[in-house]
Protein backbone atom coordinates (compact mmCIF):
# COMPACT_ATOMS: atom_id res chain seq x y z
CA UNK A 1 0.00 0.00 0.00
CA UNK A 2 1.12 3.58 -0.28
CA UNK A 3 1.18 6.47 2.37
CA UNK A 4 -2.39 7.51 1.80
CA UNK A 5 -3.72 3.90 2.05
CA UNK A 6 -1.73 2.80 4.96
CA UNK A 7 -2.30 6.21 6.55
CA UNK A 8 -5.99 5.63 6.30
CA UNK A 9 -6.18 1.96 7.35
CA UNK A 10 -4.28 2.86 10.71
CA UNK A 11 -6.51 5.25 11.12
CA UNK A 12 -9.43 3.34 10.35
CA UNK A 13 -8.46 0.02 12.76
CA UNK A 14 -7.45 -1.98 9.49
CA UNK A 15 -4.16 -2.35 10.74
CA UNK A 16 -3.97 -2.49 14.39
CA UNK A 17 -1.06 -3.27 16.68
CA UNK A 18 2.37 -0.92 17.48
CA UNK A 19 5.25 -3.53 15.62
CA UNK A 20 2.35 -3.94 12.75
CA UNK A 21 1.66 -0.17 12.85
CA UNK A 22 5.69 0.29 12.27
CA UNK A 23 5.89 -1.92 10.04
CA UNK A 24 3.64 -1.00 7.74
CA UNK A 25 4.70 2.27 8.04
CA UNK A 26 8.45 1.26 7.17
CA UNK A 27 7.07 -0.63 3.67
CA UNK A 28 4.85 2.15 2.71
CA UNK A 29 7.88 4.60 2.62
CA UNK A 30 9.70 1.91 0.13
CA UNK A 31 6.41 2.34 -1.91
CA UNK A 32 7.08 6.31 -2.02
CA UNK A 33 10.46 5.73 -2.66
CA UNK A 34 10.24 3.01 -5.71
CA UNK A 35 7.81 5.22 -7.65
CA UNK A 36 9.56 7.26 -10.74
CA UNK A 37 10.50 10.55 -9.56
CA UNK A 38 11.13 13.25 -11.48
CA UNK A 39 14.88 14.38 -9.94
CA UNK A 40 15.35 14.29 -6.40
CA UNK A 41 14.12 17.63 -4.79
CA UNK A 42 10.63 16.48 -6.20
CA UNK A 43 11.49 12.87 -4.63
CA UNK A 44 11.98 14.83 -1.18
CA UNK A 45 8.96 16.84 -1.35
CA UNK A 46 7.12 13.10 -1.49
CA UNK A 47 8.57 11.55 0.85
CA UNK A 48 8.18 13.73 3.56
CA UNK A 49 4.60 14.46 2.63
CA UNK A 50 4.29 10.61 2.95
CA UNK A 51 6.23 10.99 6.40
CA UNK A 52 3.91 13.97 7.52
CA UNK A 53 0.21 11.56 6.40
CA UNK A 54 1.87 8.40 7.90
CA UNK A 55 3.10 9.91 11.55
CA UNK A 56 -0.58 12.22 11.76
CA UNK A 57 -2.16 8.89 11.29
CA UNK A 58 -1.90 7.54 14.90
CA UNK A 59 0.27 10.14 17.21
CA UNK A 60 0.56 8.00 20.21
CA UNK A 61 2.14 5.07 18.65
CA UNK A 62 6.27 5.90 18.63
CA UNK A 63 7.05 2.73 16.77
CA UNK A 64 5.27 4.67 13.60
CA UNK A 65 7.78 7.84 14.61
CA UNK A 66 10.47 5.75 14.82
CA UNK A 67 10.03 3.77 12.30
CA UNK A 68 9.64 6.56 9.77
CA UNK A 69 12.92 7.96 11.49
CA UNK A 70 14.56 4.10 10.13
CA UNK A 71 13.63 3.77 7.35
CA UNK A 72 14.48 8.09 6.60
CA UNK A 73 17.75 7.72 7.96
CA UNK A 74 20.50 9.03 5.59
CA UNK A 75 17.82 10.18 3.27
CA UNK A 76 18.57 13.88 4.07
CA UNK A 77 21.99 13.84 2.26
CA UNK A 78 20.92 11.60 -0.59
CA UNK A 79 22.03 13.66 -4.19
CA UNK A 80 20.08 11.94 -6.76
CA UNK A 81 16.96 9.69 -7.10
CA UNK A 82 18.38 6.13 -7.45
CA UNK A 83 20.69 6.94 -4.16
CA UNK A 84 17.70 7.63 -2.33
CA UNK A 85 15.88 5.01 -3.85
CA UNK A 86 18.14 2.44 -3.03
CA UNK A 87 18.85 3.58 0.79
CA UNK A 88 15.08 3.82 1.76
CA UNK A 89 14.13 0.72 0.29
CA UNK A 90 17.26 -1.23 2.35
CA UNK A 91 16.33 1.22 5.20
CA UNK A 92 12.91 -0.50 5.22
CA UNK A 93 13.48 -3.97 4.76
CA UNK A 94 16.41 -3.89 7.39
CA UNK A 95 13.74 -2.51 10.03
CA UNK A 96 10.46 -4.89 9.03
CA UNK A 97 13.25 -7.59 9.15
CA UNK A 98 15.01 -5.99 12.61
CA UNK A 99 11.07 -5.94 13.88
CA UNK A 100 9.70 -9.31 13.08
CA UNK A 101 13.12 -10.48 14.90
CA UNK A 102 12.54 -8.57 17.87
CA UNK A 103 9.15 -10.18 18.50
CA UNK A 104 10.97 -13.48 18.40
CA UNK A 105 13.47 -12.87 20.36
CA UNK A 106 10.42 -11.78 23.44
CA UNK A 107 9.06 -14.27 22.22
CA UNK A 108 12.03 -16.73 23.60
CA UNK A 109 12.56 -14.14 26.62
CA UNK A 110 9.02 -14.45 27.64
CA UNK A 111 8.02 -17.91 27.81
CA UNK A 112 11.33 -18.36 30.13
CA UNK A 113 9.02 -16.50 32.57
CA UNK A 114 6.23 -18.37 32.09
CA UNK A 115 5.56 -21.78 34.49
CA UNK A 116 3.92 -24.45 33.70
CA UNK A 117 -0.02 -25.31 34.68
CA UNK A 118 0.62 -20.83 34.55
CA UNK A 119 -2.83 -18.66 34.55
CA UNK A 120 -2.03 -16.23 32.05
CA UNK A 121 -4.17 -12.78 31.66
CA UNK A 122 -3.66 -10.92 28.45
CA UNK A 123 -4.90 -7.36 27.31
CA UNK A 124 -5.71 -6.14 23.53
CA UNK A 125 -3.84 -7.54 20.76
CA UNK A 126 0.06 -7.44 21.15
CA UNK A 127 2.04 -9.14 19.10
CA UNK A 128 4.74 -9.48 21.34
CA UNK A 129 2.89 -10.22 24.44
CA UNK A 130 0.75 -12.93 22.40
CA UNK A 131 4.38 -14.58 20.88
CA UNK A 132 5.57 -14.79 24.42
CA UNK A 133 2.18 -17.04 25.26
CA UNK A 134 2.67 -19.04 22.51
CA UNK A 135 5.93 -20.04 22.25
CA UNK A 136 5.10 -20.96 26.08
CA UNK A 137 2.87 -23.43 24.58
CA UNK A 138 5.32 -24.90 21.80
CA UNK A 139 7.89 -25.62 24.63
CA UNK A 140 5.59 -27.87 25.95
CA UNK A 141 3.60 -25.70 28.68
CA UNK A 142 0.57 -26.05 29.94
CA UNK A 143 -1.21 -22.70 30.14
CA UNK A 144 -4.57 -21.43 29.98
CA UNK A 145 -5.18 -17.90 29.11
CA UNK A 146 -7.66 -15.27 29.88
CA UNK A 147 -8.37 -12.24 26.99
CA UNK A 148 -9.73 -8.71 27.44
CA UNK A 149 -12.14 -8.03 24.85
CA UNK A 150 -10.90 -4.64 24.87
CA UNK A 151 -13.73 -2.16 23.88
CA UNK A 152 -14.42 -0.20 22.10
CA UNK A 153 -13.01 -1.71 19.00
CA UNK A 154 -12.32 -5.55 20.73
CA UNK A 155 -8.99 -6.48 20.09
CA UNK A 156 -9.52 -9.28 22.22
CA UNK A 157 -11.21 -11.08 19.73
CA UNK A 158 -8.28 -10.99 17.33
CA UNK A 159 -6.53 -12.12 20.05
CA UNK A 160 -8.28 -14.92 21.21
CA UNK A 161 -8.82 -16.39 17.58
CA UNK A 162 -5.24 -16.34 17.30
CA UNK A 163 -4.79 -18.56 20.68
CA UNK A 164 -7.28 -20.67 19.77
CA UNK A 165 -5.15 -21.23 16.20
CA UNK A 166 -2.28 -22.80 18.37
CA UNK A 167 -4.67 -24.96 20.34
CA UNK A 168 -3.97 -22.87 23.45
CA UNK A 169 -6.73 -22.89 26.83
CA UNK A 170 -8.40 -19.43 26.09
CA UNK A 171 -11.02 -17.64 27.47
CA UNK A 172 -12.34 -14.26 26.94
CA UNK A 173 -13.60 -12.36 29.05
CA UNK A 174 -15.44 -8.50 29.53
CA UNK A 175 -12.94 -5.91 30.16
CA UNK A 176 -15.00 -5.06 33.96
CA UNK A 177 -14.18 -8.96 34.75
CA UNK A 178 -10.46 -8.07 34.96
CA UNK A 179 -10.60 -7.55 39.18
CA UNK A 180 -13.00 -10.58 38.75
CA UNK A 181 -10.72 -13.23 37.48
CA UNK A 182 -7.21 -11.71 38.66
CA UNK A 183 -7.53 -14.32 41.69
CA UNK A 184 -6.89 -17.29 39.33
CA UNK A 185 -4.21 -15.18 37.28
CA UNK A 186 -0.76 -15.91 37.52
CA UNK A 187 1.12 -13.25 35.22
CA UNK A 188 -0.12 -10.44 33.41
CA UNK A 189 1.49 -10.14 30.17
CA UNK A 190 0.75 -6.68 27.89
CA UNK A 191 1.96 -5.08 24.99
CA UNK A 192 3.17 -1.21 24.81
CA UNK A 193 2.46 0.92 22.00
CA UNK A 194 4.94 3.67 23.75
CA UNK A 195 7.31 3.71 26.88
CA UNK A 196 8.48 6.97 28.16
CA UNK A 197 11.71 7.93 29.47
CA UNK A 198 10.59 7.53 33.18
CA UNK A 199 9.40 3.69 32.36
CA UNK A 200 6.28 4.41 32.53
CA UNK A 201 4.13 1.80 29.88
CA UNK A 202 1.63 4.17 27.58
CA UNK A 203 -0.83 1.24 25.82
CA UNK A 204 -4.65 0.45 25.46
CA UNK A 205 -6.81 2.13 26.97
CA UNK A 206 -7.47 -0.10 30.06
CA UNK A 207 -3.95 -1.44 31.15
CA UNK A 208 -3.47 0.49 33.79
CA UNK A 209 -6.68 -0.81 35.13
CA UNK A 210 -5.66 -4.42 34.59
CA UNK A 211 -1.79 -3.11 36.66
CA UNK A 212 -3.97 -1.86 39.66
CA UNK A 213 -5.83 -5.05 39.89
CA UNK A 214 -2.57 -7.24 39.29
CA UNK A 215 -0.59 -4.89 42.50
CA UNK A 216 -3.63 -5.64 44.69
CA UNK A 217 -3.56 -9.39 43.88
CA UNK A 218 -0.10 -9.37 43.93
CA UNK A 219 0.43 -10.58 40.12
CA UNK A 220 3.66 -9.79 38.14
CA UNK A 221 2.73 -7.29 35.47
CA UNK A 222 5.48 -7.45 32.71
CA UNK A 223 5.23 -5.86 29.55
CA UNK A 224 6.50 -7.56 26.01
CA UNK A 225 7.69 -4.66 23.63
CA UNK A 226 10.56 -3.93 21.66
CA UNK A 227 12.95 -1.27 22.07
CA UNK A 228 11.70 0.72 19.05
CA UNK A 229 8.72 1.69 21.02
CA UNK A 230 10.98 3.81 23.72
CA UNK A 231 10.25 7.51 23.51
CA UNK A 232 13.60 9.85 22.69
CA UNK A 233 11.01 12.96 22.62
CA UNK A 234 10.05 12.02 26.46
CA UNK A 235 13.82 12.62 27.27
CA UNK A 236 13.26 16.24 26.40
CA UNK A 237 9.88 17.14 27.93
CA UNK A 238 7.44 16.28 25.31
CA UNK A 239 4.51 14.77 26.54
CA UNK A 240 2.94 11.59 24.97
CA UNK A 241 -0.01 12.23 23.13
CA UNK A 242 -3.43 10.76 24.19
CA UNK A 243 -5.40 9.92 21.54
CA UNK A 244 -8.90 10.05 21.49
CA UNK A 245 -11.37 8.98 18.78
CA UNK A 246 -14.91 9.52 17.56
CA UNK A 247 -18.21 8.97 19.62
CA UNK A 248 -19.61 6.51 17.11
CA UNK A 249 -17.21 3.67 17.99
CA UNK A 250 -19.10 4.26 21.62
CA UNK A 251 -22.69 5.14 20.62
CA UNK A 252 -24.70 4.97 17.72
CA UNK A 253 -26.61 7.91 16.44
CA UNK A 254 -29.68 9.37 17.92
CA UNK A 255 -28.67 6.24 21.18
CA UNK A 256 -28.30 9.06 23.92
CA UNK A 257 -28.76 13.13 24.33
CA UNK A 258 -27.00 15.30 22.65
CA UNK A 259 -26.54 16.75 25.32
CA UNK A 260 -24.43 13.97 26.55
CA UNK A 261 -20.51 13.74 25.97
CA UNK A 262 -18.65 11.36 24.81
CA UNK A 263 -15.14 10.43 26.26
CA UNK A 264 -13.45 7.73 23.88
CA UNK A 265 -9.47 8.35 25.10
CA UNK A 266 -7.64 4.63 22.92
CA UNK A 267 -4.59 5.03 25.56
CA UNK A 268 -3.65 5.25 28.92
CA UNK A 269 -0.16 5.27 30.82
CA UNK A 270 0.69 2.83 33.35
CA UNK A 271 3.23 4.08 35.86
CA UNK A 272 6.35 2.13 36.20
CA UNK A 273 5.50 1.34 39.77
CA UNK A 274 3.14 -1.30 38.78
CA UNK A 275 5.41 -2.56 36.16
CA UNK A 276 7.59 -5.72 37.24
CA UNK A 277 9.33 -6.07 33.88
CA UNK A 278 9.53 -5.12 30.71
CA UNK A 279 10.60 -8.07 28.44
CA UNK A 280 12.52 -6.29 25.24
CA UNK A 281 14.36 -8.33 22.23
CA UNK A 282 18.10 -6.99 24.42
CA UNK A 283 16.84 -8.81 27.93
CA UNK A 284 14.28 -8.36 30.59
CA UNK A 285 14.81 -4.58 31.90
CA UNK A 286 13.20 -3.14 34.77
CA UNK A 287 11.49 0.35 34.20
CA UNK A 288 14.50 2.16 35.90
CA UNK A 289 16.61 0.85 33.49
CA UNK A 290 14.72 2.69 30.07
CA UNK A 291 16.37 6.18 30.33
CA UNK A 292 19.86 4.19 30.24
CA UNK A 293 18.41 2.00 27.11
CA UNK A 294 17.69 5.03 25.59
CA UNK A 295 20.82 6.69 25.56
CA UNK A 296 22.46 3.41 24.18
CA UNK A 297 20.16 3.39 21.36
CA UNK A 298 19.49 7.02 20.61
CA UNK A 299 22.51 8.96 21.87
CA UNK A 300 22.41 12.02 24.37
CA UNK A 301 21.74 14.59 21.24
CA UNK A 302 18.49 16.01 21.17
CA UNK A 303 16.00 13.31 19.01
CA UNK A 304 14.30 15.62 16.45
Amino acid sequence: MNADETAKAIKDMEIRGAGRIARAAAEALSDTASKDHKNIEAMKKEIIRSKDVLTASRPTAVSLYNAVQYTLKGFDDCKSVKEAKELLIKNSKEFVTLSNEAVKKIGIMGSRRIKDNSVILTHCNSSAALQCIKQAHRDGKKIKVYATESRPWRQGILTVNELAKEGIDVTMIIDSAVRTVMKKIDIVLVGADTITSNGSVVNKIGTSQVALAANEARVPFVVCSETYKISPQSMYGDMVTIEERNNDEIVKKNEISENVKIFNPVFDSTPPKYIDGIITEIGIINPGSVYEIMIKQFGTTEFR
